[in-house]
């Protein structure tokens, strides 16, 4: 007897990208850094993802198990430093140097994960490449620490990766539902 399992790609994806794009649209100026993204980053950013990872462990999915479970452990981190910072829970002021290797090491491994994306569909494709060069602007951004125009910029490329990543789940739902495309998300010839 075989057993079906559901696709657990569209959860993570939400979560990362839902996540993403409530951050930067802080990044653009919108609104302030609070509570509500940082309840996102734990809870959809940061456990979704860890769930999804599980699922695609389950599944035999090991890109699937590393991306969604590594996110989701960004997520709680990025959140921790956030808090730890804020609340004094830890004396010295975070460094510029260690934030931007911090994001650089999270843009390596991105760029390196968009690798095993070139087999699969391009919606997943951009949201690697996207995400990756996000990753790359916030270690400027950490490095130099530049504020104002850049950071706007720097906000909208992340709330375009968010929404690519948002896109990419709906259109995985809706064409399951569906059985058919209802949303392309260009799939790559075998």
């Amino acid at each position: 007897m075989s057993e079906k399992l559901a696709n657990p790609a569209p959860l993570g994806l939400l979560g990362f990208g839902m996540t993403t794009v409530l951050l930067n649209l802080h990044n653009t100026g919108l609104y302030r850094l609070d509570t509500m993204i940082l309840a996102m980053g734990i809870f959809y950013g940061g456990l979704a993802q860890i769930f999804a990872g599980i699922m695609e462990y389950k599944k035999g999915n090991t890109f699937g198990t590393t991306a969604f479970t590594s996110y989701g452990l960004f997520w709680l981190s990025l959140v921790a430093i956030n808090l730890m910072q804020e609340n004094g829970l830890w004396s010295e002021e975070i460094s510029s140097s260690s934030t931007a290797a911090y994001f650089f090491m999270w843009g390596l491994f991105t760029f390196v994960m968009f690798f095993g994306t070139l087999k699969a569909n391009i919606a997943l494709q951009f949201v690697f490449m996207s995400l990756a060069i996000l990753f790359f602007m916030l270690t400027i951004n950490a490095a130099f620490r530049i504020y104002g125009p850049y950071l706007q910029v720097v906000g909208v490329e992340g709330t375009i990766c968010g929404l690519s990543a948002v896109y990419l789940a709906l259109a995985e739902v809706l064409n399951e539902v569906h059985g058919k495309t209802v949303l392309p998300i260009g799939q790559v010839k075998k």
